[in-house]
């Protein structure tokens, strides 16, 4: 696992041992970040100059391409201790602790964001069949993470239900074994 591209373009990114974490692979980070870039509901300020929000980050993969990708800033929210050792591994081997938060908070139960924590581009990549994706959502836009007209990214299993009420729906891809749904906020509140 590496990031695909920007300016730390092929660092390597470690991830913890076991089956706990799953990464999202190099080719649909690259197809993600490709439709963010491109596509007419989006475009480079999608991402460039962008706060974000990694929420069940992992080894920060997304939010890590996002800061190479021209991202100002990027909070990681994760709560696996194997996880959160990669993901400060990872943040201290692409050099970006100056744009990078690291909280150990679990997504469904964030604290307020206070003045300056609304992000206009979240990522959501949790364990698979949960039912997270909906929770997550809800409690971020209550404490106010979620940024009006926001991008949002969710990666659920192929199979799995994308959460409804999140916005608009601007896109939907299936890769292999995972799906990305991309909505717009419309309020900040993601209810």
């Amino acid at each position: 696992m590496r990031i695909v591209a920007g300016t730390r373009r092929g660092r390597a990114l470690a991830a913890p041992p076991g089956r706990t974490t799953r990464p999202t692979a190099d080719r649909v980070r690259q197809a993600l970040f490709d439709m963010l870039l491109h596509a007419p509901w989006a475009g480079a300020d999608a991402v460039v100059g962008a706060r974000v929000l990694d929420g069940f980050a992992g080894t920060g993969a997304l939010g890590l391409e996002a800061l190479s990708r021209g991202a100002a800033h990027c909070t990681f929210f994760e709560t696996d201790r194997a996880a959160l050792a990669a993901l400060r591994a990872n943040v201290a081997a692409c050099r970006a602790e100056a744009a990078a938060t690291i909280r150990a908070i679990d997504v469904t139960r964030p604290p307020p964001a206070g003045k300056d924590g609304a992000c206009g581009l979240v990522f959501l990549d949790p364990p698979y069949g949960l039912g997270l994706p909906a929770r997550a959502l809800q409690a971020l836009g209550r404490a106010g993470w979620i940024a009006p007209r926001a991008l949002i990214v969710v990666e659920t299993a192929a199979d799995e239900d994308a959460p409804a009420g999140a916005g608009p729906l601007l896109a939907e891809h299936r890769h292999g074994a995972a799906r990305l749904s991309i909505w717009r906020a419309a309020t900040g509140q993601a209810d």
